[in-house]
């Protein structure tokens, strides 16, 4: 079994089955087989609860290698392109791996670049924690010299400085139906990339800016928190018709 999660009051301890968990509550032996929802017991008798990991968590608890796509804009590309079972995947940005870890969850062929070995390595780790490393493949390396030798791809999904050059050059390399996604963090970036997928000849071209503002409800009434991010970024999409 992958690993899994071990939850007390709050807090959550990322652990394999079958290993030793030292915590300020006591030593937990955790399970070699444990099961969802199982009470687990340190040796001063303080209870844990037994959690699968599920997409949110691989946010919180992957390893990082920079500010991963967070996950309310990977639900954005998700919702938006389609993506499902099957699909073949062509990713660059790597980074920490979440996006990747998620279609690889959806049971997508994903292959992704990272341009630095160092994060591709920490990434290809990334992915046997998410029990995907079977669907998902690391490439450390410049996607743009390597495009031509790729073949055709269902989604291309691009967190990357040169994503407007690769968008370019996507037109042979999308299915027909197939959707580029681009995530920018800075308009200038969303800009180019939008203007690079219609004049490659790509349809329903959109840049969306993502936000999301919890609400605070109090006796004063209710209203959006003050406190967080809700600007991530922006997302291109574009499609091969």
């Amino acid at each position: 079994m992958s690993a899994i999660l071990l939850v007390r009051d709050g807090r959550e301890f990322l652990v394999h089955p079958g290993e030793e968990l030292h915590t300020d509550l006591g030593v937990v032996e955790v399970p070699a087989d444990p099961e969802p929802g199982e009470t687990v017991e340190s040796h001063l008798g303080e209870a844990f609860t037994v959690r699968t990991l599920r997409g949110p968590d691989l946010f919180d608890h992957l390893e990082r290698t920079g500010a991963p796509m967070i996950p309310k804009d990977i639900g954005v590309v998700i919702g938006h392109t389609g993506a499902a079972t099957a699909d073949r995947v062509l990713d660059a940005g790597t980074g920490t791996g979440v996006l990747a870890a998620y279609l690889g969850r959806l049971g997508a062929d994903v292959l992704t670049f990272e341009s630095r070995a160092e994060f591709a390595e920490v990434a290809r780790e990334n992915m046997a924690l998410a029990d995907v490393d079977d669907t998902v493949e690391v490439r450390a390396g410049d996607i743009t010299e390597e495009l031509d030798e790729l073949g055709a791809f269902d989604l291309v999904t691009l967190d990357t400085p040169d994503a407007p050059e690769v968008v370019a050059r996507l037109d042979e390399h999308l299915v027909p139906g197939g959707y580029v996604a681009v995530y920018s963090p800075f308009v200038e970036n969303a800009r180019a990339s939008h203007e690079a997928a219609a004049d490659a000849g790509l349809r329903d071209v959109e840049t969306v800016e993502t936000i999301q503002r919890r609400m605070d409800f109090d006796e004063r009434g209710s209203r959006p928190t003050t406190k967080g991010v809700g600007h991530t970024g922006y997302l291109t999409f574009a499609r091969k018709t």
